[in-house]
């Protein structure tokens, strides 16, 4: 832990005194100090970039909020002007700064954002529920960038996002949900998610059960949440053909990979994912949460103090958790 000064927002921007904050796969990889982190960090730096807080003070230009309205933030702060932002797809902007990546983030009292990234939260919105909209978001952009309805869905990979997932899965009309996982802990949070299948590949030869359960058809889409080489491999070695697959894991190397057969043989459609689609998603976020179509409180394992991170990041590590809450 540190103490730095509190900061000033600038024109355009606002001051949020945080009230809850999430750890994210995201925070563990520079918490751990991976090749990726050093390679995209530059210390010293506040990482954090899911919360939940309010507005305390105002930059000069800002006429859409005020003074104690509660606020989440879509993270990526977009340049406008590139040829993603102009054309509908600002999610992967050229040059996009990250909060808690690319600027000071939100594993701190106050953080400072611009008011164009600001969601507003109802004051009666939980705020261990509102902190985890953003990676909710991301499950839902992955989950919804293709129909749904009465298909065969195996979800790869049952960390937060995965289990949110599930969730989303279910309310939007899939007919079988598949999951798998290796940590016990969240192969029970998947069942309690709606899973109708949770297979742990330790233990049991997944191409072959899913291959059975769906008539030696495949699954309909695969929606691939690990990263893990295996599961990629498995993942797409029961995707049937004409099948899509939505990949929002990051794998920590590079994958070798049977494009010929995996893909372009079965015809598959293959969709990378990073972050939400602005602002798309978060509607379908709000009304997700608001109607009780999906609940997140499951998912939300351990809520600790904020300088107790480490024991969260613990947790993170090992996966016996599932979304770490942490007060200020």
């Amino acid at each position: 832990m540190t103490t730095t000064d509190i900061p000033r927002p600038g024109p355009g921007e606002v001051l949020v005194k945080i009230t809850a904050t999430s750890i994210c796969g995201t925070d563990l990889h520079i918490y751990q100090w991976d090749p990726w982190a050093a390679g995209r960090v530059e210390p010293p730096l506040i990482m954090g970039h899911e919360f939940a807080g309010e507005v305390v003070a105002l930059g000069e230009e800002v006429d859409t909020l005020k003074v104690g309205d509660h606020v989440s933030a879509e993270t990526h702060i977009v340049c406008g002007v590139c040829y993603q932002c102009r054309s509908g797809q600002a999610h992967i902007c050229q040059d996009v700064s990250i909060i808690g990546v690319d600027r000071p983030g939100c594993f701190a009292e106050y953080v400072v954002i611009p008011q164009r990234n600001a969601w507003l939260n109802p004051p009666e919105m939980p705020d261990e529920v509102a902190s985890v909209q953003e990676p909710f978001g991301n499950a839902v952009h992955t989950a919804l960038s293709t129909d749904l309805v009465g298909k065969a869905v195996l979800v790869a990979g049952c960390g937060s996002i995965g289990l949110m997932a599930i969730g989303i899965a279910k309310a939007a009309g899939a007919a079988l949900v598949i999951a798998t996982e290796v940590v016990p802990y969240r192969i029970d949070l998947a069942r309690a998610m709606g899973a109708d299948l949770v297979l742990n590949p330790r233990e049991t030869d997944v191409v072959t059960e899913i291959t059975t359960c769906t008539r030696g058809t495949g699954i309909d889409v695969l929606l691939e949440m690990s990263g893990n080489p295996s599961a990629i491999h498995e993942g797409f070695s029961v995707l049937r053909r004409g099948g899509y697959a939505a990949l929002l894991g990051i794998p920590a190397q590079p994958v070798e990979f049977d494009l010929a057969n995996e893909v372009v043989f079965k015809g598959a459609t293959v969709y990378g994912v990073t972050g939400r689609l602005v602002w798309k998603t978060w509607y379908q976020t709000r009304a997700l949460l608001d109607s009780g179509a999906v609940d997140v409180k499951p998912i939300i394992t351990h809520r600790l103090p904020l300088e107790e991170f480490e024991a969260g990041m613990e947790l993170m590590r090992t996966g016996q958790c599932g979304k770490v809450v942490l007060f200020p």
